[in-house]
């Protein structure tokens, strides 16, 4: 049993994964940064509001206790650009190299192996007839 973990774990794609949970996780981190400290407040100012998260809707006030009802349409804009601005960067930094140098070892592989000419029936009768007479000749 520890010997297919063992295996498991040193598979090439795990490894790879657990690298890209990492800079995924880094990554966040720039995302967020950007969005709350540039594209948050350029829409709030687009809006006229203090704070993108706090733009909204108020569904109902209750005055005495703090707890309004308020549809909050800025929390997913924000989400919203977010998500955006992730799914740019993976497409344009990852995805595109990797098309690509795909793209590049596909047209190597290519060159590299010559394509064969299957062989015709003909050409197979040849080769047995030749088989066949160097056979009787030994």
């Amino acid at each position: 049993m520890l010997k297919g973990f063992r295996e498991f774990i040193l598979r090439g794609n795990v490894i790879d994964l657990a690298v890209a949970v990492v800079i995924g996780g880094a990554f966040t981190a720039i995302v967020t940064g950007l969005v709350d400290g540039i594209f948050n407040p350029l829409i709030s100012l687009i809006f006229n509001a203090g704070d993108l998260a706090s733009a909204g809707v108020t569904l109902r006030d209750n005055p005495g206790t703090g707890n309004d009802i308020v549809l909050s349409w800025g929390l997913v804009i924000s989400a919203l650009i977010k998500f955006l601005l992730i799914a740019a960067v993976v497409y344009f930094a990852l995805i595109v190299p990797m098309n690509y140098l795909k793209k590049i070892s596909l047209k190597k592989k290519a060159e590299e192996v010559p394509a064969e000419t299957p062989l015709t029936e003909t050409d197979l009768l040849v080769q047995i007839r030749d088989l066949l007479q160097a056979q009787r000749e030994s």
